[in-house]
């Protein structure tokens, strides 16, 4: 599989049809792993992470090489293909900012990355479209006992995995799950939501993880810790608030049908004239206006605009795709232009 193949094509996690995927996007599960007898990252030497990584990459082919995975140096990839794979969830901002031997594995499907030299020795994370919390983690957990038959982790009876971040250690799981909550925003209903969310030891974060802001309406709730906690009690807590946030998102959308149709069809139709004639457009307004506009499909308000495409919108209007697209570096202002024009060509409107 070639990179450039990989990221011009459709991302699975943001197909339509997953379960509760009209408010769903994705699930995800991460484990973090070390290996037995190594420094932390922070602490390897240049050279023992060059040697770290073809150890990591050596035991991933050989445990997953009838899966279709390839492997990707980052060191020397170029960084509008590293921001890509940001865009698209295959690796961390901190993996693609680091420096010196690092890279990533990646399943033909892009369920399935595994990243080296992050934080922690090896990161491996699935991602699912739509709410499936359980089948994630059967995979994620499968994956990682074929990976273990080649490799030896950093394992404590006592504390179980060792991790570099404290908030790791135990499981090394974290499990996540990607919303789109317009109508809670809307209504002012959402940091009541919240709050009630952090009551569960669960964090709220934006679309690329810790430390962004919640663009387009989009938020990611995961556990925060997995110390002195079971994958089943971690999975157990998300798949008991999870459906309550839905239900609650469902029940703004009603209110907002019923007692304000004319300022929620303003909203969605303004978004979609936007979309639909802009010249120059930011990648944070897009988001805004795609959330607005997927929320008009999903209420059957917008008739005759294909969902899919609006998903695929999310993450190819995003600046490292657009320049991707181009085939070429551009300016701010470029991309802007770039991306109006974009948007015109796939919603069939230029």
């Amino acid at each position: 599989m070639k990179l450039d193949e990989l990221i011009l094509s459709p991302s699975p996690w943001l197909e339509p049809g997953g379960p509760q995927s009209d408010i769903v996007l994705s699930t995800r599960v991460r484990l973090a792993r070390n290996i037995a007898g190594r420094p932390f990252s922070s602490r390897l030497r240049p050279e023992e992470r060059q040697d770290l990584e073809v150890t990591l990459k050596k035991a991933v082919l050989s445990a997953l090489g009838d899966t279709g995975i390839t492997w990707f140096e980052l060191g020397d990839m170029p960084e509008i293909d590293r921001r890509c794979l940001v865009e698209r969830h295959l690796i961390s901002r901190e993996l693609a900012a680091a420096d010196g031997h690092r890279g990533v594995a990646i399943d033909a499907n892009q369920r399935l990355a595994i990243m080296a030299n992050e934080e922690d020795h090896l990161r491996l994370q699935v991602i699912f479209c739509g709410l499936q919390l359980e089948a994630a983690w059967q995979e994620a957990d499968a994956i990682d006992d074929r990976l273990e038959a080649h490799l030896t982790y950093a394992f404590s009876p006592k504390l179980g995995y060792l991790t570099a971040c404290p908030t790791n250690v135990g499981t090394g799981m974290r499990a996540s799950v990607m919303l789109h909550l317009p109508s809670l925003a809307l209504t002012k209903q959402i940091e009541k939501v919240f709050r009630a969310v952090a009551r569960m030891r669960l964090a709220v974060r934006g679309l690329y993880g810790e430390g962004t802001q919640a663009t387009g309406d989009i938020y990611q709730i995961s556990n925060q810790a997995s110390l002195g906690r079971s994958e089943a009690e971690i999975l157990r807590t998300l798949g008991a608030v999870i459906p309550q946030i839905v239900a609650y998102e469902q029940q703004a959308r009603e209110v907002l049908a019923t007692e304000s149709p004319m300022a929620l069809d303003d909203r969605i139709y303004r978004s979609w004239g936007l979309l639909t004639h802009a010249r120059t457009i930011s990648s944070e307004e897009t988001l805004t206006l795609l959330s607005a506009v997927r929320l008009g499909v999903h209420m059957g308000r917008l008739k005759g605009v294909n969902i899919g495409t609006v998903n695929e919108l999310f993450l190819l209007t995003r600046p490292g795709h657009i320049q991707k697209i181009r085939g070429k570096e551009l300016t701010e202002a470029e991309r802007d232009v770039a991306r109006a024009e974009f948007i015109r060509q796939r919603l069939g409107v230029i």
